[in-house]
């Protein structure tokens, strides 16, 4: 059989132009490729299947005009079974067209690309003319053979691809088990590997009932009623105490099951939430009730998500605010339980009835008498449009905070993965030229903090060209700067070095070591230079926080120090959270404003010097010091203090530090208050501006 006739068309379009039905003439043989004579193109493949049989393809896109070739590919299944005999004449078998002389009668056999990273194999199946032609039935007789020899001319084998006989994983299974082609259901995209969410943090599973509802409503309305967003007050510490409580009741029903030590740890971090909290209830410096609240909702965050290393602590800080979201549709699903479908309704009446109630009777019996009125004016906050802003803020707060609280602890995340052990990539050529200049360097630097310690202020002078309060103020925040990246660094080397080897663990030790123990030299070089400037000019309660962090970072070297004689490590994050912790509440209980106000006063005793303008900035706390001063610097100090304690306190916003002060105001009598006049008759008190 000769070439198939070229078809109309662009080159390469797969369709023949004759007809195989039987209404008109045209070759009847259907082949795999169909195109015009083209100089170095293929010859036609023919068609390995039965005729009308399904064909396997790959839908592709090319540019108009492009020249290409279509590869079909016939369903075939995957275990071939024997044919029944037919019982007419067979069918002479197709001719298939000879190779020209200069074309390959075989090729490699191709990979159909499904993937990126995916292939369909195939397998190279020789196909001839006798091989194609159907069995022949007994008694009949033979089809003459084509040609003019004594014996019948084999036809050169073809190459045909078949797919495989291997099973092939699905969708891309070529053939079932029965034969029949799986029908085409167009693109099928490749799933997105599953995220941190989905394997180390899917959430609780839906539920429903009562408890974490009512958790959600308590810690709304613990946040809304006690808390006085604009004072301190003991009403900080109950709002957190009520949210904790209610929070504690709901994890016990729904919650997940969690070793003992690991709920010995978060207990731990709830009490030190609500430790914090309870300073608002006795100290009004702002800094210092800021650090309080922070420190709180840092602590709140490791009590509901947990961690105990870095990466896992820092994660905490996120998956809490992000949980308070994420856990709304969980909690949404408790109210809509089949038992009881119109529970929030009735909650939502019940709670409407009674405010009602109250308002109505409440208002009635506070005419009725005036001590009743008076109590209840005290215990009742005033509402208006400051206020209503003032509740919906804490109850969304609040309730967030609980939603957070009852959404993590249902079902914790798995934070095994974000503590395991970093890639220890850094040899002794990366890491030991660095930690060696840094171990010099800070060793000439020590070398020089013992010559000033020894050579005294007459030396300072001489050498800085500066006072000696000036050269201690100069470089205080260089060097906690400075101590802030060296702990940056040691982590850094821990945690990336490598300790195979003898000598680099050796070597590791050693170098670590001294680095520490000069960064601790440092550390007590910046504390001595704070010192010596607040003893020359004046103590202030901020830059008694400042030397009590810079503290906190010696400890940590001392950690470092006892971490490196067995490389255990991992207890320092969370050591340094609870350093911190204790760090602010033993500022609670020092009181800086009332030290360093009573500082000031030693001093001016002393000297004559104060700084009266800082003395009047001072919080309730330093009232108590500061009634003691005589005049005119006393009616300075107290003028601004004063003003802020004309206003009562609602009961919520008790707080023992204003108790005190207007009880030490009330002793002074009120002509120990003063005005601007005052402050400016105190200037001569006052220390120089210009530091020299």
């Amino acid at each position: 059989m000769t070439q198939p006739p070229p078809v109309s068309g662009p080159p390469g379009s797969g369709e023949p132009t004759g007809s195989t039905d039987g209404d008109g003439p045209g070759d009847a043989t259907p082949h795999l490729l169909v195109m015009p004579s083209i100089e170095g193109a293929p010859p036609p493949m023919v068609w390995p299947g039965a005729e009308g049989a399904p064909a396997w393809a790959i839908p592709v896109s090319i540019p108009p005009g492009t020249r290409g070739y279509a590869v079909f590919i016939p369903l075939m299944p995957a275990t071939t079974e024997a044919a029944p005999v037919a019982a007419g004449p067979p069918a002479p078998a197709p001719a298939v067209p000879a190779p020209r002389p200069a074309e390959a009668t075989a090729a490699p056999a191709p990979t159909a690309v499904v993937g990126p990273e995916e292939s369909i194999p195939t397998q190279t199946v020789a196909v001839t003319a006798a091989d194609a032609a159907p069995p022949a039935t007994a008694g009949a007789p033979a089809a003459p053979s084509a040609g003019t020899g004594t014996s019948a001319a084999r036809p050169p084998a073809t190459i045909v691809q078949q797919p495989a006989a291997a099973p092939l994983p699905a969708p891309y299974r070529i053939g079932v088990p029965s034969g029949a082609p799986a029908p085409y259901r167009g693109y099928q995209p490749v799933p997105r590997p599953p995220s941190f969410l989905d394997t180390r943090w899917p959430g609780p599973a839906p539920a429903q009932g009562r408890a974490v509802p009512l958790a959600v409503l308590a810690g709304a309305l613990g946040l809304a009623f006690f808390v006085p967003l604009t004072r301190t007050g003991i009403g900080w510490f109950l709002g957190w105490l009520a949210l904790t409580v209610a929070v504690v009741l709901a994890v016990r029903r729904t919650g997940a099951e969690l070793p003992r030590a690991d709920r010995r740890i978060r207990a731990g971090w709830a009490v030190a939430a609500l430790a914090l909290l309870s300073v608002l209830a006795f100290r009004n410096a702002w800094w210092l009730v800021t650090f309080c609240v922070l420190g709180a909702l840092c602590c709140a965050t490791l009590a509901i998500v947990g961690g105990r290393l870095v990466r896992s602590i820092l994660f905490s800080l996120v998956a809490a605010p992000f949980a308070a979201f994420r856990g709304q549709p969980w909690v949404r699903g408790h109210l809509h339980a089949p038992a009881n479908p119109h529970l929030a309704r009735r909650v939502v009446g019940s709670a409407a009835a009674t405010v009602a109630a109250l308002i109505v009777f409440g208002a009635l019996l506070s005419s009725a008498d005036g001590a009743f009125s008076v109590m209840l004016g005290e215990l009742v906050p005033e509402v208006n449009g400051g206020a209503t802003f003032r509740w919906l803020l804490l109850a969304a707060v609040g309730g967030l905070c609980a939603v957070a609280a009852v959404y993590t602890l249902a079902a914790p995340p798995d934070l095994s993965t974000m503590d395991r052990s970093g890639t220890r990539r850094f040899g002794l050529v990366e890491w030991a030229p660095v930690i060696s200049a840094l171990t010099l360097l800070f060793g000439g630097f020590v070398a020089v903090q013992f010559t000033v310690l020894f050579g005294g202020q007459r030396h300072v002078l001489r050498t800085a060209g500066l006072s000696y309060a000036e050269y201690a103020r100069s470089g205080f925040w260089q060097l906690v700067v400075v101590t802030m990246l060296t702990l940056a660094v040691l982590g850094g080397v821990a945690r990336w070095a490598r300790r195979d080897r003898a000598v680099e663990r050796h070597l590791l030790r050693v170098l670590l070591g001294l680095l520490s123990v000069l960064s601790f030299v440092i550390v007590g070089s910046a504390l001595s230079r704070m010192y010596t400037y607040q003893k020359a000019y004046s103590f202030t309660g901020e830059r008694l926080f400042v030397m009590a962090f810079e503290l906190l970072l010696g400890t940590v070297f001392l950690m470092i120090l006892v971490a490196g004689l067995r490389w255990r490590g991992a207890w320092i994050p969370g050591t340094t959270v609870a350093l911190a912790v204790v760090m602010l509440l033993g500022l609670a209980v020092l009181n800086p404003e009332d030290y360093a106000a009573r500082r000031n006063i030693a001093r001016y005793e002393q000297t004559g010097k104060i700084d009266a303008w800082y003395l009047r900035a001072l919080s309730a706390d330093a009232t108590p010091a500061l009634a003691g001063l005589p005049d005119p610097v006393r009616r300075c100090t107290l003028s601004w203090v004063a003003k802020d304690l004309d206003e009562p306190d609602p009961w919520h916003a008790w707080n023992l530090g204003r108790i005190r002060a207007r009880a030490a105001l009330d002793r002074a009598g009120p002509g120990a208050v003063g005005g601007p006049r005052d402050c400016r008759a105190a200037d001569q008190f006052d220390l120089p501006k210009r530091r020299r």
